[in-house]
């Protein structure tokens, strides 16, 4: 096995005991990238130079017996929305030519202080606001999308060009590309990872989380990023948590919902199957099956766009009047839309949502986790933009890999996608467990029971 193979819980074991060096695992990453970019195109930018100068540091304070944590050594990608000291943030953006951070953002320091080695830039959706990541193409097959908006991040660790990634998920965006590419993607409760230095698409919706290649990893790094910071005005104070899960992958008393509305409506046959099927391996690991209805599922992609759109147009708002042509055309026409939006709107959305919380805190006394398909379908073929399901529905792209992820973010609750299999195209299907606001580690102690029962997944087969 090549280290770039490696899940970063085995990467940090080996660096730990002394048998792999920062600069062997950072040098095989790099290797990796050369060969699988010209094919997926992940990366806005790749510091090369840089990662290995701090890899050589890393393994200096490794022979100095001073590893700062399970983080230090690893290379990570994060989603170009989040500010480095001195790098440029683009967003994927023309708008953004020529920017430079002037300080690290609050989730870039934490990594730094755990050692972790900056390997790139992963492209998003410009600006967030997408869900398919134009520029990126799938891990698993070219010619399909690589979902949104972190679509950069999740192909890089699908592929075994970062050890593990950030994203950012305002409407599913860690979720939805970490689903479609076979990797396992964190969307955290709301507050509990700051996001001071991250650029926004809508500051009531918008998450840090990470994207890995296991639960165990997604653990680790939820623990070196979580914490409170007074410059985020939604950050919680809130304990230091490891989060890491027990290894006993036993569920005895876990009460994990089975949705009956909503998360099973207008989703793919084979989707459905897997994840069934995945929730059956929950049962015989001890946990019990209860059937729950969501509530106000008819307000619930309104109340998404009705809290989205505005909140966007007014962060753009300058850039928007003078600049408007540097704007890709499918955000522009977006941005532009939110500008109709009356306050009004804007209020009833809130309003909603308020509603929504109660009722979702209130299901969510009667079960410790829900468990449902993370997007209704695996991913399509680039470039195209609607969906026709076998009762002539027609949904778009974007408002069908939006539709299961996005309760999670009008909610606030944690989310989590882990990979249940395959359809017969050989594309990744994604299991979304949700639970009570904090309760990470019940999420991942989920998550890593369920993975424990399956064979170890490959990366995509890129050459």
């Amino acid at each position: 096995m090549q280290p770039y193979e490696l899940s970063l819980a085995a990467a940090a074991q080996e660096i730990r005991e002394r048998r792999l060096s920062p600069v062997e695992l950072v040098d095989s990453v790099l290797d990796r990238i050369e060969r699988v970019e010209p094919h997926v195109a992940a990366y806005v930018a790749v510091f090369a130079e840089q990662a290995r100068r701090t890899a050589r540091e890393a393994e200096r304070e490794a022979a100095r017996g001073s590893c700062r944590g399970p983080l230090h050594g690893i290379p990570v990608g994060l989603k170009d929305l989040i500010d480095v000291v001195g790098v440029s943030t683009t967003a994927s953006s023309r708008t953004r030519a020529g920017h430079r951070a002037a300080s690290d953002s609050t989730v870039a320091a934490s990594l730094r202080a755990a050692g972790a080695i900056l390997i790139g830039k992963t492209h998003t959706h410009e600006f967030a606001y997408g869900l398919t990541t134009p520029q990126t193409n799938n891990a698993w097959d070219r010619g399909r999308v690589a979902g949104g908006s972190s679509g950069g991040s999740a192909v890089a660790v699908a592929c075994g060009a970062a050890t593990f990634a950030l994203g950012t998920d305002t409407g599913g965006s860690i979720r939805v590309p970490a689903a479609l590419n076979g990797v396992v993607g964190l969307k955290p409760t709301y507050g509990l990872v700051p996001r001071h230095g991250v650029t926004s698409l809508s500051w009531s919706l918008d998450h840090v989380g990470p994207i890995t290649r296991t639960v165990d990893d997604a653990a680790l790094v939820l623990t070196a990023i979580a914490g409170h910071d007074p410059r985020d005005p939604a950050s919680v104070a809130v304990p230091g948590v490891d989060y890491r899960p027990r290894p006993d992958p036993d569920l005895s008393g876990v009460r994990v919902g089975v949705p009956r509305t909503y998360y099973f409506e207008h989703v793919d046959a084979e989707v459905a199957t897997a994840v069934h099927r995945a929730i059956a391996q929950l049962e015989a690991l001890g946990a019990r099956l209860v059937e729950i209805d969501i509530p106000m599922t008819r307000y619930i992609q309104a109340t998404q766009w009705g809290l989205m759109v505005p909140e966007a147009t007014a962060y753009h708002e300058s850039t928007l009047r003078t600049v408007p042509e540097l704007y890709q055309a499918d955000v522009r026409i977006l941005l532009e839309a939110g500008e109709l939006m009356g306050a009004g709107d804007y209020l009833r959305a809130q309003r909603a949502r308020t509603l929504m919380r109660d009722e979702w805190a209130r299901i969510l006394e009667e079960v410790d986790v829900i468990a449902a398909p993370a997007v209704p379908m695996t991913a399509v073929p680039s470039g195209q933009e609607t969906v026709t399901w076998p009762d002539g529905t027609v949904e778009s792209v974007s408002d069908v890999y939006v539709r299961l992820s996005s309760p999670a973010n009008i909610t606030g609750v944690p989310a989590l996608s882990v990979p249940v299999g395959q359809d017969t195209a050989g594309m990744p299907i994604g299991m979304q467990v949700l639970g009570r606001p904090f309760a990470e580690r019940t999420l991942l102690l989920v998550g890593h029971a369920y993975e424990r029962t399956q064979s170890a997944r490959p990366l995509a087969p890129l050459p």
